[in-house]
């Protein structure tokens, strides 16, 4: 049977996850939209709410800057550098707020050394060699009947499951600080702080799908190829 042949395992699998996610990243830019265009009482804009996240945590090496594109918000702990697109970084909407408040999460979590986030930085080699050598490897082993080749690839397959398992705390922990840090400083009001939350719980669900997408292929590799000699 053929690696590159009809798989019923991957449309019982893999494509039911795969529509999970479209539907939650529509789910997210929908929510984005939404309440980007709610903009909050205090006018607070996205820079000023990250830099109140970082005043918060007593973290002063971190620098925040604009980029271009739309939700191509991040944080680069080597750099530490908090780039905002400018609909957040000058934005003062509710949604602005929220992604802001996340990202300047991120930088809280490094500056305490939050065990998740370290643990996802310590795999990221694998999870390098394994997107690019994982499934080659496993063929191959199949190929040529060595069993030894088929469970190294997956094996090394199997660390880019772990890596968007181990995501999920570090992205919900991110929210969770960002939520918490805004409530208590009065950044927005209650209704505001409902949709910052609501903008953040569906951009946490893309990383939930995304996991679970990477499960079912794990899950349709091992069924598929472990314990197979040609």
């Amino acid at each position: 049977m053929s690696f590159m042949g009809f798989d019923p395992l991957y449309f019982l699998l893999v494509v039911p996850c795969i529509i999970i996610s479209l539907i939650a990243q529509q789910k997210v830019k929908s929510t984005y939209n939404k309440f980007s265009a709610v903009n909050n009482a205090r006018g607070i804009t996205g820079a000023q709410a990250a830099q109140n996240i970082l005043d918060y945590y007593g973290i002063y090496d971190v620098q925040i800057r604009m980029i271009s594109g739309t939700l191509t918000d991040n944080y680069n702990p080597k750099t530490k550098i908090i780039s905002l697109s400018s609909a957040v970084y000058n934005g003062t909407s509710v949604a602005a707020v929220g992604v802001a408040c996340h990202e300047a999460g991120h930088a809280a979590q490094h500056a305490q050394a939050y065990a998740p986030i370290k643990l996802r930085e310590a795999i990221i080699p694998v999870c390098k060699i394994g997107s690019t050598i994982s499934v080659p490897l496993i063929m191959l082993g199949y190929i040529l009947g060595f069993g030894i080749l088929v469970y190294a690839g997956i094996f090394l397959y199997a660390g880019l499951f772990i890596f968007q398992l181990v995501t999920l705390p570090v992205e919900f922990n991110a929210s969770g600080r960002a939520l918490k840090v805004i409530g208590e400083t009065n950044m927005l009001y209650d209704d505001e702080l409902n949709g910052a939350k609501k903008v953040l719980s569906a951009a946490a669900m893309t990383y939930v799908a995304a996991m679970l997408t990477s499960l079912a292929s794990l899950l349709r590799i091992v069924i598929r190829f472990s314990g197979r000699r040609r």
